[in-house]
């Protein structure tokens, strides 16, 4: 198979989910991704589902990698991973910011050693500034990004925040770093060296708030008498409708029979459609309610309207449109098999797939630190 990234090594010393998820799509593009971790291992590694107390949860993020154990409270460690970072392309950390510089293993000292290494370094915060210090995970993000108050100006009737149990900021993040990475290793090719990359959890999530971000600035209209992206109920459930233009109004007023909308002035024109969209939303709900969701969907289809039915992830699983895309790979570990889902793109000239395996833990450490020049006595006294 052709794979864009066969032949680059990446240095992966994250944990949790937005660098493991970074560090994953580089080898699912084919990078040699060696996962260093401490003699306990990555604390994915426990999370459930388990299946004979492996986790597929924590294989998900690291398919195709190699793990070697290193123990980096002890010095001869930490200089076996600085000969690694020598010998290698790319390396992601994300630890909170100083203790990369504590341990020696900064972009200032490897850099040096190393000029043609892509440095990325992916916290919460950002590597300088008055909060680059805090410790921070994705539920903490979406409240500090204003993330989660700005998702619950949408619900209506509700005061409290959502509890978070998706980590969005995560995946988000870590996608961001993949995307710089690619930008990265692209410029070595012009200007031949190397360079540090700085990716904010912070930012990172602010980013998905795009109207929030003017709406904070700028007086707008007030809100919609009803959210204008939410459920509308049918006789056996509810589903969801984007009417996003005029055209896809206009075929919302075809599917339920009430082609006066388009000249009333309630709802003629956008602006007064929008202040007005809890009436038009109530009255297509005198149409809606008295048929099935697959009913209402197969008329709003005839007209254009992008609407779906709400699914479970398990129902979503088994759409045969992914089905089509070949969306996910079948992974092996300890624990058996299991799905991941495989890059959301396809390339017509490289293959993005996710690799067979899930590494056990400190699975490769032998054969990689052989590979780098490491002789039998040096495995040994790492590995005691």
């Amino acid at each position: 198979m052709n794979r864009a990234f066969a032949g680059l090594r990446v240095i992966d010393f994250t944990t949790t989910i937005a660098g493991p998820h970074c560090t994953r799509l580089l080898a699912d593009l084919g990078a040699d991704v060696v996962k260093i971790e401490a003699p306990e291992g990555d604390v994915m590694r426990s999370r459930p589902p388990l299946r004979n107390g492996v986790s597929s949860y924590f294989g998900q993020l690291n398919a195709g990698k190699r793990s070697v154990v290193l123990d980096l409270k002890d010095s001869r460690a930490v200089a076996a991973a600085r000969r690694l970072a020598e010998q290698t392309d790319i390396l992601v950390e994300n630890y909170r910011p100083g203790v990369m510089q504590r341990l020696g293993l900064d972009f200032a000292v490897l850099g040096h050693s190393n000029p043609r290494l892509i440095y990325c370094s992916i916290s919460g915060y950002g590597q300088t500034g008055p909060s680059s210090d805090l410790p921070a995970y994705a539920p903490v993000i979406h409240a500090t990004s204003g993330y989660d108050l700005a998702h619950l100006a949408y619900q209506r009737g509700r005061s409290q925040p959502d509890n978070c149990g998706i980590y969005v900021a995560d995946v988000i993040t870590g996608t961001y770093a993949f995307g710089a990475i690619a930008t990265a290793l692209h410029q070595r090719q012009t200007l031949g060296r190397a360079q540090h990359i700085d990716v904010s959890m912070l930012e990172s999530m602010l980013s998905l708030t795009l109207t929030e971000l003017q709406s904070a600035q700028f007086e707008v209209p007030p809100p919609p008498s009803r959210p204008i992206f939410g459920p509308v109920a049918t006789v056996d459930g509810y589903l969801n409708m984007a009417v996003v233009s005029e055209r896809t109004f206009q075929g919302l007023a075809a599917a339920a029979g009430r082609l006066d909308w388009i000249s009333d002035p309630r709802f003629a024109v956008y602006l007064a459609r929008r202040a007005n969209w809890g009436e038009l939303m109530d009255e297509f709900e005198e149409w809606s309610r008295h048929r099935s969701t697959p009913d209402c969907l197969a008329v709003l289809d005839r007209h254009a309207v992008p609407a779906a039915a709400y699914r479970t992830v398990r129902e979503a699983m088994t759409d045969p449109q992914l089905s089509h895309r070949e969306a996910f790979a079948v992974v092996t570990d300890a624990g058996g098999e299991f799905r991941v889902l495989n890059p959301p793109f396809r390339m017509s000239a490289t293959t993005a797939v996710a690799g067979a395996r899930a590494p056990a833990l400190g699975e490769h450490t032998r054969a990689v630190l052989t590979a780098v020049g490491f002789d039998g006595a040096e495995i040994e006294a790492l590995t005691e």
